[in-house]
């Protein structure tokens, strides 16, 4: 072992390699101040920042000296006191808003009826009124006509025919703003309809004397129309069913007894107590 140790030695001592080292003349080195220009750093790349520029001055419209601008000198007679211009609203007003103006028959163009009823050719009912039209009279309901020595009932057929032509629609009368039980006599209009004109140039009503209303009464008669025309023909109408039982009793055959009770007919059962 001793002797494989010591050739082991010999050996690798006898492999190492001889490091030469060069020699440096001295004279072929250069003074690098004399011919190569320094570098710059790095950070001479970086711009340098530039000047603040100066602020831009403030230009005025106009220069206003005080000591100059002075209010125009006014005398008191120049001077009107003139009345304060009115609320747009009353809401604006430090009482309560003032009542409306009561309507006078020259301001207004008429008191509006809504849902107007007929109760005859030429006579209204609706909202607390009873209103005749005035230059017309009256057809009442239950008046008959003869034509040919026929009798038929022109009254209720010109309330009829007053009632289609009403169809439900506002009317327009010159009443006065307070209702009343009695019966008013005014104007009436639809639109621009007159209703007074209507009835007279169509038969359903007759021109009173003195009224506007007396050519259209004579046209009217002149052309048979309405109430001054013949009957109506009812023969393509179907006949009534007959009565297949006893007649109904009407409410008034029950009348009070003596004592208040109610005694009802012998065909109906008395009321439940």
């Amino acid at each position: 072992m001793a002797a494989l140790v010591v050739a082991g030695g010999r050996t690798v001592k006898g492999n190492e390699s001889v490091i030469s080292v060069d020699q440096i003349d001295p004279d072929t080195i250069s003074d690098p101040d004399a011919s190569t220009p320094p570098q710059e750093p790095a950070t001479a790349a970086i711009p340098a920042p530039a000047a603040p520029r100066p602020p831009k001055p403030v230009v005025h419209s106009r220069a206003v000296d005080p000591e100059v601008v002075a209010p125009p000198a006014l005398s008191e007679s120049e001077l009107e006191r003139v009345e304060p211009r009115a609320p747009l609203s009353d809401l604006a007003l430090a009482g309560p808003p003032k009542p409306p103006k009561s309507k006078m028959p020259g301001d207004w163009n008429g008191t509006k009826l809504f849902q107007p009823v007929a109760v005859a050719a030429g006579l209204i009912e609706a909202k607390d009124y009873a209103v005749a039209i005035t230059g017309v009279d009256v057809v009442r309901a239950d008046e008959t006509c003869s034509d040919e020595g026929k009798t038929w009932a022109c009254g209720a057929r010109a309330r009829t025919a007053f009632r289609a032509f009403l169809r439900g629609r506002a009317v327009a009368c010159t009443l006065p703003p307070e209702g009343g039980r009695d019966t008013i006599s005014a104007d009436c209009h639809i639109g621009n309809r007159d209703v007074g004109q209507w009835l007279v140039e169509n038969g359903w009503a007759r021109a009173a004397q003195g009224g506007p209303y007396l050519e259209a009464e004579n046209r009217a008669r002149a052309a048979k129309k309405g109430i001054f025309g013949p009957a109506p023909n009812l023969g393509g109408l179907p006949a009534l069913p007959a009565a297949s039982g006893p007649a109904p009793v009407a409410p008034d055959s029950i009348l009070p007894a003596e004592d208040g009770a109610v005694t009802p007919p012998v065909d109906q059962p008395a009321p439940a107590q």
